[in-house]
């Protein structure tokens, strides 16, 4: 049945596919975003999102503007935050009214507006480090990473015994360890969303995102996704910027895949209640994912730049396991990695970006926040 649905940052990268992929499914479509510059550059939004698409310019903090763009809607897509890792660890203030207040404001004006149901994203960083297996063949779920022993840099978990850990898929019943403002946004907004969701009468439902990635990446931001980092540095002729030793393992995901999977879960009443984990299903080290698209790219001969430092609140592996995903949704990746990476590729190659990843790591050093 045709609805009426709000996408909150909905001129965003995933917000634009979710739009996309709800027009496809007949959906009439709202957006409501702040189009900020650091994510769209000076790029009227309008011009980013099919002409079908009704934009609302507007902060999701704005209550107001939230009423107004909940007029008439059926359900909500909410993917209104500011994203990265490094930069939450010292702007937090923004981060923390952008995630947790814009959350908690779109939630009050639903108490008058109540929907029939809200999804809302979440990330894989609220779970730290990954699942791990020690070597007497133990699940470890509280794995703390080293930096320095014996004068040299460790970079994986181990044991108490000094063994190292097997990193395994993360299921969603590991426990959140928040190393990050980031990590500690997103846990919120997920508890708010499903806090809120029965007193009201609304379904929700969460989906915790791997790394996405795909044409429409914000290419000049620095604190984006590590793929969109390194096509912006093979697009600028620089090596890409890899932290530690380049052996940290990630679950990469194509856009598509995911605005699949919000769209799905609007609708599925198996999904109510529920947090999912929306990934691959597959693990690779980052070294391998910069290699892979340099090579996409034609740039064979920009090996990446192993910095060895490792950023505060990074974790070294975590790669999802999607089973509760599959049998809840019937979810299952249908991109192929390298052909993704092919046609980000082509995309890439067509566009303009400002490389301002040394300037971000410069600003993370200066604030000692690279180790």
């Amino acid at each position: 049945m045709a609805e009426h649905i709000l996408v909150t940052g909905g001129a965003g990268f995933i917000g634009r596919s979710v739009c996309q992929e709800l027009l496809r499914r007949g959906h009439r479509v709202r957006a409501l975003d702040a189009l900020i510059e650091q994510v769209h550059g000076h790029v009227d939004g309008s011009a980013m999102l099919n002409d079908e698409v009704e934009l609302i310019r507007g902060d999701v903090r704005d209550g107001d503007a939230v009423a107004r763009a909940l007029e008439g809607v059926d359900a909500v897509v909410h993917l209104a935050a500011e994203v990265g890792v490094g930069q939450s660890m010292y702007e937090v203030e923004r981060y923390t009214s952008t995630n947790d207040v814009g959350t908690a404001v779109l939630f009050e004006r639903l108490i008058d507006r109540p929907v029939r149901r809200v999804v809302t994203a979440s990330s894989m960083s609220i779970y730290g480090e990954g699942l791990y297996r020690d070597a007497d063949g133990n699940l470890v779920e509280d794995a703390e990473r080293g930096t320095v022993r014996d004068g040299q840099a460790v970079w994986d978990p181990v044991d108490t015994a000094g063994r190292p850990l097997v990193p395994v898929p993360t299921p969603e019943t590991k426990r959140p360890t928040l190393a990050s403002i980031y990590a500690l946004n997103k846990y919120v907004q997920e508890r708010t969303t499903h806090i809120m969701g029965a007193p009201y009468g609304i379904e929700t439902t969460c989906l915790r995102l791997f790394n996405v990635y795909g044409p429409g990446q914000a290419l000049s931001n620095p604190y984006t996704g590590v793929l969109a980092i390194f096509a912006s540095r093979l697009l600028n002729g620089q090596r890409p910027m890899v932290f530690e030793d380049g052996q940290q393992r990630r679950d990469f995901v194509h856009v598509s895949d995911v605005a699949r999977a919000f769209c799905d879960a609007l609708v599925d009443p198996r999904a109510v209640g529920e947090t999912l984990n929306i990934g691959s299903g597959r693990d690779r080290s980052v070294t391998e994912v910069a290699e892979a698209l340099a090579r996409a790219m034609g740039r064979n001969d920009a090996a990446p730049e192993v910095v060895g430092k490792a950023r505060i609140g990074d974790i070294r592996h975590c790669f999802g396991d999607i089973a509760r995903a599959g049998a809840t949704i019937d979810f299952a990746p249908r991109q192929d990695f390298e052909e993704g990476l092919a046609v980000l590729a082509d995309w890439v190659g067509q566009q303009t970006a400002v490389d301002r990843v040394g300037e971000a790591r410069a600003e993370l050093e200066r604030r000692g926040l690279v180790a």
